[in-house]
């Protein structure tokens, strides 16, 4: 039965993006960005109902006193594409760090860009992180929400999380707060594909990290309450399977 819900959700969260972007994103090309920005915000809005309706998943956001609604950098726990959609129906103006590859890709990358989303090309090293911090500060020129994955990629919920250094690089040269978000999103919408499992998905935001911090304090800092919540939530989930883990040889 969950099969054919899922399948049912990925047949219609299809439908729905596309009716989006040919409807109403591509006539918007050519109009302000803010009118992009709402639209990410109806599209997303409209993945919440469908995943209520069809799915049987709820969305819960907790912490709502820690929301930014000026510049802030947003540092979210990634496990699901729907870290990811769900921003852009609870912040303001969010504005993405993305791998560049995704914008090669026709519609997307063409929206991605004219909502200038900010691209990274991982293999980049030194030159990515500064080229980042310059698209970061051009961004910043108006109040948005800047959301970076801290571990670049998604992981299974429980898994120990792998931190970067490009939002230590974020933090020290724009001197503003880091706003941590822990989710069991992964639970319910699983990392791969559209394996859904009803139930509620959490999005916690958390106290944010103040600028002014030493590197490894900071990151120290950031990763210990992202993961210490997350586990919370993972532990009071009655969906959540801890990983099974092969004994000691």
């Amino acid at each position: 039965m969950q099969k054919l819900r899922s399948l049912t959700f990925a047949v219609v969260f299809y439908a729905w993006s596309v009716f989006v972007s040919l409807v109403i994103l591509t006539p918007l090309l050519i109009a302000p960005r803010s009118w992009t920005a709402a639209t990410f915000g109806l599209w997303s809005r409209g993945i919440r109902f469908l995943l209520k309706v069809i799915a049987g998943i709820e969305v819960e956001v907790r912490g709502r006193e820690f929301m930014p609604t000026t510049a802030a950098l947003v540092a979210p726990k990634h496990q699901s594409m729907f870290d990811v959609f769900s921003q852009f129906s609870l912040l303001p103006d969010a504005c993405f760090v993305t791998k560049k590859e995704l914008l090669m890709i026709p519609f997307f990358g063409w929206f991605a860009m004219k909502a200038t989303m900010i691209s990274v090309d991982r293999a980049g090293h030194s030159t990515a992180l500064r080229k980042l911090v310059r698209d970061a500060k051009d961004r910043f020129k108006i109040p948005r929400q800047l959301v970076i994955f801290p571990e670049g990629t998604r992981g299974d919920p429980g898994a120990p999380g792998d931190y970067k250094p490009g939002i230590a690089a974020l933090y020290r040269e724009l001197e503003l707060p880091v706003y941590p978000m822990a989710t069991n999103a992964g639970v319910h919408w699983s990392r791969k594909g559209f394996n859904l499992t009803p139930g509620v998905i959490v999005f916690e935001y958390l106290e944010p990290i103040p600028p002014g911090l030493k590197r490894g304090e900071f990151m120290r800092t950031l990763e210990e309450r992202i993961e210490a919540a997350t586990e919370k939530l993972l532990a009071a989930d009655p969906a959540y399977r801890p990983p099974v883990t092969a004994p000691a040889a």
